[in-house]
């Protein structure tokens, strides 16, 4: 079968590989001049299933009224006539239930920790490098309330077998001995041993660079225009390089992905919410973070990649906006410098960057079939795109070639909107 895969980001290329390895003739379509150049290009770096959680959460509401006034703000919101931003924050808002929260993590954790498993196999077998690490990930509390709020946590870690770590000071700093300098900035920890580190764009490329040499075509400085139909099936993808064919169309293009739908009368609820990003230099080893930390407070990641510091956070709901604004910048900077004021050279380029993560609003990704019987779907990761690419690529390709999944795929495609 010919399958044409729509992005190239690490959704898109992951599907790739686990399409060509299942037997498949595929082709890779993307715009930018090769892998990984929009949401996968500097994004926080870990691959964190113990954290695979929806944003849409019981007390969500009431905490982001807070988070707007802070001024290290972790939440931005930034107002405008767009139906389909409205639509999709209401939506979010009917999910901030026990019910469907508890619902909804199932899902994410499970595709999540399966997720991580295809990454080290693919790893192992390939012999990618990217600056990886798989030594935890620390989540770290600044408030005795941070802590204590754990314990729910700690619940659903239990209920899906998740190993973990509750810290005091010193084993935060037993774990991470950057923030000895720092300790009294915080009051404990939730760390998770199992969780890695890595430069997504790296991984990427080099995944794209082994499949370019083992048979699959990828097609960059490519725009894709349309999806062409004889009514029930998908005949072939407009672009700006002419028609292309195939028996089976992927869309794994981020935020893009709904436009691309609409002309179907599929209005799929996933809407951009941006990012940012940082890359410094590692200034004394010693006294920079040794993998990824999580700055509970700001909700920032802090994460060590080779000889480079990346931190990541934020979320701005503000459409397509790509803009960089410095006070984003200082955010990102002062969480860094609050814990590890020597760990990294902050005085010259930083890197500045965003880019704008596709979200659901109940939080799982959109991954399967569609109405249209030769379109599939492979989309909405959020903030865990890095996380759940490779489970998202494996469960998509059995699922276009009607194998039996390795995941169970239940709840994730786009019929659960339509109820």
């Amino acid at each position: 079968m010919r399958v044409i895969v729509l992005g190239a980001g690490v959704i898109g290329v992951t599907s790739a590989y686990y399409l060509s390895q299942a037997g498949h003739e595929v082709t890779v379509i993307d715009r930018q001049g090769g892998p990984a150049l929009e949401t996968s290009y500097a994004n926080a770096g870990e691959v964190s299933p113990g954290y695979a959680s929806p944003w849409a959460a019981p007390g969500i509401p009431q905490k982001a009224i807070r988070w707007l006034l802070m001024r290290h703000a972790p939440l931005i919101l930034r107002p405008r006539p767009d139906a389909a931003m409205l639509r999709w924050l209401f939506a979010m808002l009917r999910n901030c239930t026990e019910a469907r929260y508890a619902l909804n993590k199932s899902r994410m954790v499970e595709l999540a920790e399966f997720s991580r498993d295809e990454l080290k196999a693919l790893r192992e077998r390939l012999g990618i490098a990217y600056d990886h690490r798989t030594q935890g990930t620390l989540q770290l509390f600044r408030t005795d309330k941070q802590l204590a709020g754990s314990a729910k946590d700690m619940a659903v870690l239990d209920d899906f077998g998740v190993d973990y770590e509750l810290l005091d000071r010193t084993g935060c700093v037993a774990a991470e001995p950057g923030l000895a300098a720092t300790s009294d900035k915080f009051v404990g920890g939730l760390r998770l041993p199992g969780d890695e580190t890595g430069d997504c764009q790296m991984f990427t490329r080099a995944l794209a660079g082994w499949l370019a040499a083992n048979g699959v075509d990828f097609r960059y400085d490519t725009t894709i225009e349309a999806l062409e139909s004889d009514g029930a099936r998908v005949t072939g993808v407009r672009t700006s390089g002419g028609i292309v064919r195939g028996d089976a169309y992927l869309v794994a293009l981020a935020s893009y992905s709904p436009a691309l739908l609409q002309p179907f009368g599929m209005r799929l609820p996933v809407y951009p919410v941006k990012g940012y990003s940082i890359t410094v230099p590692v200034a004394d080893p010693a006294c920079a973070p040794v993998s990824t930390l999580l700055d509970e407070t700001y909700k920032i990641a802090i994460t060590r990649l080779g000889n480079r510091v990346r931190v990541g956070g934020m979320a701005e709901i503000s459409g397509f906006d790509r803009s960089l604004p410095a006070r984003r910048q200082a955010t990102l900077l002062h969480s860094l410098t609050d814990l590890f004021p020597d760990g990294a050279l902050t005085g010259g380029e930083t890197n500045f960057w965003s880019g704008l993560r596709p979200m659901t609003p109940d939080g799982p990704p959109v991954i399967g079939a569609t109405p249209v019987e030769n379109l599939f779907l492979n989309t909405g990761h959020g903030t865990l795109g890095w996380t759940m690419a490779c489970g998202s690529g494996h469960l998509v390709a059995s699922l276009i070639g009607g194998t039996k999944p390795a995941v169970d795929a239940t709840g994730l495609g786009i019929a659960r909107y339509s109820r």
